[in-house]
């Protein structure tokens, strides 16, 4: 349609929301659908984060703030920070946005011209690619596939740079797979980064507190000091919080990339919710009690699943390291038939064939980039999963 804008030809809808539609919709008609496909926790947000949006509601605390933040929030991000993460930000260097997509889009749409190019691993969060493409540049996809735990090795980082290299985006733990980066293993790309002072970092840390097992989190400018003046260190309360509808993200690095990324929204949404912001100062400064209940019962699921897909025929699920996915590959089914005579030649036929004759609801892995896979989210009950699993094993069970 000559109406349109050419900028929608380059990117497409988010497969993730798309699937979730999908089974909503069959939901409504009546049939028995269980939907893994939403990254959302299944909590709802603590009590003591409620109330503060309440009485932010009866104090009337529900005007314009400024564009990127209140100063309560900025200086309650920046006490976080330092606290978890041992970076020392000021509030001029914080950024508050409408969700952690907001932070990385306005990053971008702030700082990309034609041709700059973006290097992304591959799983990787299926917005990635198509921001970069709204903002003009290229995104340069790198695969790290299950032979490396879904890491990307130094090596093929040193081999993604190019002099038009503007920007790396790192995600650990990782959506899609839940694959988390020790500190050597940070370190060896940061040890890759340092020697390319073009390249600026992007991290996305929303997963930061979903961590299972021995694992510790840590994130670039930690590791590696000398890049804190060449990093945007992205999070958000989404995820930890149970706080997504709230739609609150933030970012903290040079103040110039800040001040940028203000003009840039300031010009869209004007401001972050007020009544969220205040949420989000609670949720960051108030208890943090239910966070480690929050990651057993996290790390009891995952387990549950790992176990179940794996014993499915022609599955093989990697253990994730955190937030609540796991990236499990059917390369043992591509090639088969379905119960119903559906042919499986990719990760998207499975899923829609599980989808439509189990009414399992996953996301396939073309969607974040690698094949043949697909994404599980396992932020729902325990008896919900294991019915689950087993409806997968019978669908596998019953390929010829």
């Amino acid at each position: 349609m000559p109406f349109l804008s050419a900028t929608l030809a380059r990117v497409k809808p988010s497969p993730t929301i798309a699937m979730n539609t999908r089974s909503q919709e069959l939901k409504a008609e009546g049939k028995d659908v269980i939907g893994l496909a939403a990254g959302e926790p299944d909590f709802d947000t603590p009590d003591n984060i409620k109330a503060a949006g309440i009485a932010a509601i009866e104090a009337g605390r529900t005007k314009y703030t400024a564009p990127d933040g209140i100063p309560e929030l900025k200086q309650a991000i920046c006490a976080k920070f330092a606290r978890e993460n041992g970076l020392s930000y000021e509030p001029s260097q914080v950024s508050v946005s409408s969700g952690g997509k907001q932070v990385l889009y306005n990053a971008l749409m702030a700082t990309l011209n034609p041709g700059d190019e973006v290097v992304i691993p591959a799983p990787y969060w299926v917005s990635y690619p198509d921001m970069v493409l709204l903002a003009g540049g290229t995104p340069v996809v790198v695969e790290a596939g299950i032979e490396t735990g879904f890491k990307l090795t130094p090596a093929a980082l040193e081999a993604a740079i190019t002099d038009k290299t503007k920007w790396f985006i790192f995600n650990s733990p990782s959506n899609p797979t839940g694959a988390g980066y020790t500190r050597d293993e940070l370190k060896a790309l940061t040890d890759v980064l340092v020697k390319h002072p073009q390249v600026w970092v992007m991290t996305d840390d929303m997963y930061e507190h979903l961590v299972f097992d021995d694992f510790t989190f840590c994130t670039p400018a930690e590791v590696e000091p000398s890049l804190y003046d060449r990093t945007l260190t992205c999070n958000g309360v989404s995820k930890a919080y149970a706080m997504t509808g709230w739609r609150i993200g933030y970012a903290a690095g040079p103040v110039e990339i800040i001040n940028a990324m203000r003009k840039i929204q300031s010009q869209s949404t004007t401001n972050p919710c007020t009544i969220s912001q205040w949420a989000a100062v609670e949720a960051l400064n108030g208890t943090q009690d239910f966070l480690a209940p929050n990651r057993a019962l996290f790390q009891r699921r995952r387990d549950l699943v790992v176990a179940g897909l794996n014993a499915c025929p022609g599955i093989t699920c990697p253990t994730p390291e955190g937030a609540f996915y796991v990236y499990p590959s059917i390369a043992g089914c591509i090639g088969k038939t379905t119960a119903n005579g559906a042919k499986i030649e990719t990760d998207e036929d499975f899923c829609l064939a599980l989808l439509e004759e189990t009414g399992v609801a996953v996301v396939f892995g073309a969607a974040f980039g690698l094949s043949p896979h697909f994404r599980v989210s396992y932020a729902t009950d325990e008896a919900t999963l294991t019915e689950a699993c087993a409806r997968i094993r019978r669908f596998c069970e019953s390929l010829t």
